[in-house]
């Protein structure tokens, strides 16, 4: 399969974190740092995300800033492109043209908290272009929640946000599969890079695998890997809206998204609202697709 990767002769340098990260902590138990407004390189995406994230038993699940993808950031929202700007980072995909570094990056801002507990946060933020000129807005709320279920050892991250286009002006996301790449790279939304030290694995209801799961609308889809530590987890994802499908990947590295724009571009009208909420279990061990399902399942 090709890389999503475009060669690295252009690659910006290393970057640097700023202000201190907001930290989601469950029992006790920190489980998810969330890096408010990161001082990073134009090209890498500026925005915030969640890094790291870990299991009840202190496994580190997310990955940031790889030396493969380096604008790959924990969990985060972000889209390659909006109404032309790309707020993913990287090279942006051009049609007949393929991967290539343009002076179109832009930044999605934390602009003002709104909650803050030991296991909540909420925010405004604004997504702009190069220029500064807001494209949208966002209100974003992440909870840790404590699942009921009895079994593996697991919590889940929730992730609820509304985007709203200005008035007058309707905001289209796309992709590089809609920009004309082709093999499935429909990639942009929410998006959780994944550390494993093993190959990952990924399944899901019904199906098993990087190619049969990518592109699919699964009620759920589960990554199996191997932490840092040398300990397994899985991740169970959940929350496809209207018209979003899965985007997996596990041969190249491992992570899983919510890809809004995977075949054809969508539009949020001028004056109207995108509402999205992603739920993704973070549980210790390697678990079967019996077991996912049921945390899948567990709503509290």
């Amino acid at each position: 399969m090709k890389s999503d990767r475009p060669g690295r002769a252009a690659e910006p340098g290393p970057a640097t974190l700023s202000e201190a990260p907001v930290r989601l902590v469950l029992g006790g138990t920190e489980v998810a740092r969330y890096v408010l407004d990161p001082t990073l390189d134009a090209r890498h995406g500026p925005r915030p995300y969640l890094h790291p994230v870990r299991t009840l038993g202190g496994t580190v699940v997310t990955d940031a800033l790889p030396a493969d993808h380096v604008w790959h950031l924990g969990a985060s929202l972000a889209v390659q492109d909006v109404n032309g700007s790309n707020l993913w980072g990287g090279r942006t995909y051009v049609r007949d043209v393929g991967y290539t570094w343009r002076d179109d990056h832009g930044v999605i801002a934390h602009t003002g908290e709104v909650e803050r507990s030991p296991d909540r946060y909420a925010h405004d933020l604004q997504w702009r272009d190069r220029n500064g000129r807001v494209l949208l807005t966002e209100q974003r709320q992440l909870a840790a929640v404590a699942l009921r279920t009895v079994g593996p050892s697991a919590w889940r991250l929730e992730m609820d946000y509304t985007l709203s286009a200005p008035a007058g002006q309707d905001v289209r996301l796309g992709s590089p599969a809609t920009n004309g790449r082709p093999g499935g790279a429909g990639y942009g939304g929410f998006f959780w890079r994944a550390v494993s030290v093993e190959p990952a694995s990924v399944f899901s209801a019904s199906a098993t695998g990087e190619e049969a799961v990518n592109g699919s609308t699964e009620p759920w889809v589960a990554l199996r890997g191997t932490g840092p530590d040398a300990r397994p987890y899985t991740l169970v994802f959940s929350g496809l809206g209207a018209g979003d499908r899965w985007f997996t990947r596990t041969s190249m590295y491992p992570g899983v998204g919510v890809a809004f724009a995977f075949e054809r571009p969508v539009t949020i009208p001028a004056d109207t609202k995108r509402r999205g909420r992603h739920s993704v279990v973070v549980a210790d061990g390697a678990l079967n697709r019996a077991t996912a399902a049921t945390l899948a399942l567990d709503t509290r």
